[in-house]
């Protein structure tokens, strides 16, 4: 197939020769050209943003949820820098992104042109690849090698751009449009390997199986599932890893984390890194002699953090490695029994941890009619519990689209609102993230259309982009936002006062009206349990597009005591 017309035309064909549909992005000189050929020619769906950082958070999301690399659009300089956050998203998840931008003429190069900067350089540090084309004729090349780097290996971002004179070249003769290489088949890991790693599991007294969202991105489910019945480990999901196995499957063990962390002898990391995240795979989170069995896709990060203790590294793709680990297990007699056998005091004690937590979640869940007749505000728990069973009530099939960003609203969001199903939760991420809430849930209404998106968020994660209201409204992309409003960053305060704390933000400040005034419709939540129940299920059921509750919660709300401290630090060793 060959193609022709301006090079913005070019673009726009070889990014739908490639497999191309939606695209993210701010238009603007000299990339505006881009968006409207997509548009004109109906190939890609151009979905136009406020800002840059929302719209580049949106692809690095929508490449996680489709394994295509997810495509923004900005103009040079300036859009190019507000972009880089979505771009360093991307990177510290490793999702598949490519970040496209305008530069100035060629001939304008280091003269001081409109916006020129050093655009490679800031995003090499981010990037599996950062080029410029040069020409019309090479933007077949480079736009195939960009797709290419994206998905391929251990997944992540790459920077393209394109100069004002390239965009609106036009070449005499057709160009041949891109076709993207074979992807190279999986290759099968040593049998040697396998049965190591089965042997060494199946021998462990206290074995545990920790899903990430790596496990997720592969589409390896179904393989996990039927090795999580025929070992029946017990398993924790990191965030995103999250209905990879069925929160409700009796063998998930996230209400005792920290203790199945800290007893596990044995632990199979399937997509998951031993960063911040899972305490660096170091004492005292962990054993002092935990043995893991690590499957990773890049050979660099076995062992990373771990590497006295990381006994058996396999690189590979997780679905192949548990397909493998399957049909081995269904060639061994009796092993089911085994793992079964070796597991009940294991499972015995983890019971018993849960139990505790799942307890005092309960009862700080609990509203006394007392509470709610003097329309006390409620705490993190109880609202969020209500705002659970009252968004589950309204929906037919028990799926929902889960994006949620804010430290507490986040954090306990995530004990509350259980997943069924893989990549329906979307948080803040390897990156620690504030502000991609809004970016996250317009690609999610993107992808799936059919499924109803809750975003859910604390007051101060709603202010980053709170304007892409608008751009759900424009596009009528159906969201309902959640706004968990406590005045403050972690805690607020309900008295106004002349010198404001740093933390504190605006007391009862009425979010829901931005909704209203941008197309959407809009619920305040402020005497309690039963009106946030009304508010919630009203607002899942309502026609318009974006609805916005706006949820206000106790000032001195907080999460239930916890064993260590979020960000847990290793020995001291001097």
């Amino acid at each position: 197939m060959e193609g022709n017309g301006t090079g913005a035309d070019m673009i726009i064909k070889c990014l739908h020769a490639l497999g191309a549909k939606h695209m993210f992005g701010v238009v603007g000189i000299p990339v505006t050209q881009i968006a409207l050929s997509a548009h004109a020619s109906n190939l890609i769906d151009f979905y136009g943003f406020r800002n840059e950082q929302p719209a580049s958070y949106a692809a690095g999301a929508y490449g996680y949820l489709t394994q295509s690399p997810g495509l923004c659009l900005v103009v040079s300089g300036p859009g190019l820098i507000h972009g880089l956050a979505g771009l360093s998203n991307a990177w510290a998840n490793h999702w598949p992104m490519i970040l496209m931008a305008g530069r100035n003429d060629t001939d304008l190069n280091d003269m001081g042109a409109f916006q020129e900067s050093p655009q490679i350089e800031l995003c090499r540090p981010f990037t599996k690849l950062a080029v410029r084309c040069e020409s019309i004729s090479r933007i077949p090349f480079y736009l195939e090698k960009c797709w290419r780097y994206a998905i391929t290996g251990r997944p992540g971002p790459v920077y393209i751009e394109f100069p004002g004179d390239v965009i609106t070249a036009t070449s005499s003769t057709p160009i041949p449009l891109p076709k993207l290489a074979p992807i190279p088949i999986p290759n099968l890991i040593p049998q040697s390997t396998i049965d190591s790693a089965i042997s060494l599991l199946s021998s462990a007294k206290r074995p545990l199986v920790i899903l990430g969202k790596g496990a997720a991105y592969s589409r390896a489910e179904s393989q996990i599932r039927q090795f999580l019945s025929t070992t029946n480990i017990p398993f924790v999901p990191t965030p995103m890893g999250k209905g990879v196995a069925p929160d409700s499957s009796p063998q998930n063990v996230i209400t005792c984390r920290s203790y199945a962390l800290q007893n596990a002898d044995v632990v199979l990391l399937l997509g998951a890194r031993l960063n911040w995240i899972l305490h660096f795979g170091a004492h005292p989170r962990w054993s002092k002699t935990v043995q893991f069995i690590q499957v990773d896709i890049s050979a660099e990060e076995l062992g990373n953090n771990a590497a006295n203790n990381t006994t058996i590294p396999i690189q590979g793709d997780i679905s192949t490695v548990i397909t493998q680990f399957n049909s081995t297990l269904a060639k061994t007699s009796n092993i089911g029994s085994q793992f079964k056998s070796n597991s009940e005091a294991w499972y015995k004690n983890l019971k018993q941890s849960m139990s505790k937590n799942i307890t005092t979640v309960q009862n700080m869940s609990k509203r006394s009619p007392e509470q709610e007749r003097n329309h006390e505000r409620m705490n993190y728990y109880q609202a969020l519990s209500t705002i659970q069973t009252a968004a589950y009530s309204a929906v037919s099939d028990n799926q929902i689209m889960i994006v949620s960003e804010g430290a507490n609203t986040m954090d306990i969001g995530r004990s509350l609102f259980p997943n069924e199903h893989p990549r329906q939760r979307l948080d803040a991420g390897t990156f620690g993230t504030m502000g991609v809430g809004f970016g996250f849930a317009i690609a999610s209404a993107v992808v799936h259309p059919d499924l109803p998106v809750l975003l859910l968020q604390g007051d101060s994660a709603f202010g980053f982009s709170a304007m892409e209201i608008e751009t759900m409204v424009r596009y009528g992309l159906k969201v309902t936002v959640v706004i968990i409003n406590n005045n403050g960053i972690t805690h607020g305060t309900d008295q106004k006062r002349d010198r404001v704390m740093p933390n504190e933000l605006t007391v009862e400040a009425r979010y829901e009206k931005m909704g209203e005034v941008l197309g959407g419709k809009g619920w305040f939540v402020k005497d309690g349990v039963e009106e946030c129940r009304k508010s919630i299920e009203e607002a899942m059921r309502a026609k318009e597009a974006v609805k916005v509750v706006n949820v206000m919660i106790s000032t001195a709300s907080g999460r239930k005591e916890q064993e260590f401290g979020w960000h847990s630090r290793k020995e001291n060793k001097l």
